[in-house]
């Protein structure tokens, strides 16, 4: 029977297609990683990554996921649980490199789950102050969201064409936008 040889292998992801693996890659290398798998362009919100799911697959009893920060890994507070809850259930241990967390030992385990708490609170955090900007803007009367591909002006030298036949389409045409377009630029200039 052979002897089980534990690795250390590596797990970087980026968000964006246009950001560089290369800082995440270099720290793991640095640390011992043997291999490492990687996500360019997936957001950590996204449960499927196939560079997670291909670490993941490989990972053995006794190995460690090293990651160079826990929001590499995932960014809601239940899939970090759940991640983890799954490489406890198979004996695998998790070392965040930035955290300075290694979930062997018990005092590790507790400061994994502070820190993703303490994760989980900043996002709510910069969702609430998200959110009471948007309310501020659209109480000053400021669009907020996506740009509008209708103005005010716009719609209103549309209205002309609208009791004409073919109104809606016609205009929609005519503006290069769809008639849902139209139907809600309408609707918000007569609201307005």
């Amino acid at each position: 029977m052979g002897i089980s040889v534990t690795m250390r292998i590596g797990y970087a992801r980026v968000s964006t297609d246009g950001q560089s693996i290369d800082l995440q890659s270099d720290a793991l290398r640095r640390f011992g990683c043997q291999l490492i798998f990687s996500d360019e362009g997936q957001s950590g919100a996204r449960r499927s990554r196939p560079g997670l799911e291909s670490c993941l697959a490989r990972l053995a009893v006794g190995d460690d996921l090293v990651v160079w920060k826990l929001d590499r890994l995932g960014r809601s507070l239940p899939h970090l649980i759940e991640v983890v809850s799954e490489l406890d259930r198979r004996r695998i241990g998790l070392v965040s490199l930035s955290e300075a967390i290694n979930t062997a030992s018990p005092g590790g385990v507790l400061v994994f789950h502070i820190m993703a708490a303490l994760a989980q609170f900043e996002r709510a955090l910069i969702s609430e102050r998200t959110k009471a900007g948007m309310l501020s803007a659209r109480l000053r009367g400021r669009h907020v969201g996506r740009p509008r591909k209708l103005d005010d002006g716009t719609v209103a030298a549309a209205v002309s064409d609208i009791d004409k036949p073919g109104g809606i389409a016609n205009a929609a045409q005519r503006l290069g936008v769809s008639r849902a377009t139209v139907y809600r630029a309408l609707k918000r200039v007569h609201c307005a």
